[in-house]
């Protein structure tokens, strides 16, 4: 009966502890991931101000957001995945030290950056996920009020994207995720200030976003 129960008990130990052990959240290829992240945008703007054809002083600044994302990551292998990023942010746009004075408020504008990027997943089946991405966008602003302006238009524009990020495993099908991107990102700006010719801008708004949310794998 002893050489009986000895093996039994082994083996019913190994199959509790396998069972005990949870199931990790490896990517692989085919899987969908779906995050939601907070995410704070901060642009790194520098422009360059016209009236008319004539250069002057001044700058345009562009204050910071913290918004709400969606991202989808579809997995090609183990390690390539493409990214979608949606989010839309409104930001509070001034000129600062031109001849139209010290700090002349432009009003709000919203920002649409539709991003994809291809990215590196460098541990896929680890508990700890590193990843880095590169890719493009295209922002469309819309929704501007033109402030003390009369009025104010921005170009659509393309630009490029660059991002780094981890996920954190938390069980089977979720994790943590913590997310770093930079976009280049630059439109031309037309105000009309009610002078004889409009001010020119060209605004490289170029915003670090720093995000971190949690993902879903399907």
């Amino acid at each position: 009966m002893k050489k009986f129960a000895v093996p039994a008990l082994a083996a019913a130990l190994t199959i509790g502890a396998a069972v005990a052990v949870p199931a990790q959240a490896e990517k692989a290829a085919g899987d969908l991931l779906v995050r939601g992240r907070i995410i704070h945008v901060k642009p790194d703007e520098s422009s360059n101000l016209k009236l008319g054809t004539a250069a002057i002083a001044g700058k345009a600044a562009v204050d910071t957001a913290t918004v709400p994302e969606l991202d989808f990551s579809y997995f090609f292998t183990d390690n390539l995945a493409a990214e979608l990023i949606l989010a839309t942010a409104q930001h509070h746009v001034a000129a600062k030290g031109s001849p139209l004075g010290a700090s002349v408020d432009l009003g709000d504008v919203w920002l649409l950056p539709p991003t994809v990027t291809l990215q590196y997943h460098l541990n896929p089946k680890g508990k700890v996920s590193p990843y880095v991405g590169a890719g493009v966008n295209y922002t469309i602003f819309y929704g501007d009020d033109p402030g003390a302006a009369r009025g104010i238009d921005y170009d659509n524009a393309f630009g490029l994207a660059a991002q780094a990020g981890v996920d954190v495993e938390l069980n089977d099908k979720w994790s943590l995720n913590f997310d770093v991107k930079k976009l280049w990102l630059d439109t031309d700006v037309q105000v009309n200030a009610g002078l004889a010719s409009p001010v020119n801008a060209k605004v490289d708004i170029d915003p670090w976003i720093f995000g971190v949310g949690v993902g879903y794998r399907f």
